[in-house]
């Protein structure tokens, strides 16, 4: 059985544009809907119940006018939208909030409710930004690390489902901290070989991606292989796509962190939605 697609909303219009994007995702998907408010503790004895059903009620009606045949729930929970949103995901496939709110997710992104959603949360969580081009590639992240394998397979999914291109972007430098078998000290880099390190890293490149493309054999993919600082480089390769998708926490991170400072980037600054998967632990 497919596990629903949750969506967190609170009435502002950034959170029914995830709920209509939750909504397509439930129907690529095969997968029913539950639409989430939360609000917390301050909020109660104020007028609560209208409200919540007013916004209740036109999350649905938009959901149901994207994707009339999905199975669409609801659930009202007390408590604070972070907290409520992490419990849910565990029985979720995918969870999509919107980048703006007006009271239980407000300041999603000017706060740490979208780190902390993205890092401990038990789904992929999709969190609306920019204007996405719906005849653009989705763009995934390669870090080539273990943890980032799940963002991989998120992605090619994704793009199946989709029908859409995909772009696997792999960034390096010469302080890339992956060692590689070569002349001089690999950890220094006034001594590195740039061209056997752009090697090394094609062919990590290569390597994470080739298995998926069997798998998924109707997506074309397109491997891009830069040579830049990785965060400017991802924002960059944001515009003009439908969706960019990354690991939580990537090659070269702290033990202890769940998630890493390229994905908080693109969480603040891409120009499309982001995908944030967590690796197994």
């Amino acid at each position: 059985m497919t596990h629903p697609v949750i969506a967190g909303v609170d009435g502002s219009a950034s959170s029914l544009e995830a709920v209509e994007v939750a909504a397509r995702e439930a129907h690529l998907r095969g997968a029913s809907l539950r639409i989430v408010h939360a609000f917390g503790h301050q909020s109660a004895g104020h007028g609560l119940e209208p409200m919540t059903q007013g916004v209740l009620a036109r999350a649905e009606e938009r959901a149901r006018a994207i994707a009339p045949g999905v199975a669409v729930t609801r659930s009202v929970v007390a408590g604070e939208a972070v907290q409520v949103l992490e419990i849910e995901s565990r029985s979720a496939s995918l969870a999509v909030v919107g980048s703006r709110g007006l009271s239980g997710f407000s300041g999603l992104l000017l706060g740490s409710t979208a780190v902390h959603l993205a890092g401990h949360g038990q789904c992929p969580l999709m969190v609306m930004r920019g204007r996405p081009d719906p005849a653009g590639p989705v763009v995934l992240a390669v870090d080539g690390s273990e943890a980032g394998a799940g963002a991989v397979e998120f992605a090619f999914t994704e793009a199946a489902l989709r029908k859409a291109p995909l772009v696997a972007v792999h960034v390096w430098n010469t302080w890339s901290e992956r060692a590689y078998e070569g002349p001089g000290d690999p950890l220094n880099a006034a001594v590195v070989d740039a061209e056997h390190l752009r090697e090394a890293e094609q062919h990590l490149l290569d390597e994470s991606v080739a298995a998926w493309q069997e798998k998924f054999p109707e997506v074309v993919v397109e491997r891009s292989l830069v040579r830049s600082r990785i965060r400017p480089a991802l924002i960059d390769a944001s515009g003009g796509a439908q969706l960019v998708v990354v690991g939580a926490r990537g090659r070269g991170g702290f033990t202890g962190l769940l998630l890493g400072s390229v994905s908080q980037a693109l969480l603040h600054h891409a120009h499309c939605p982001v995908t944030v998967v967590r690796g197994e632990e």
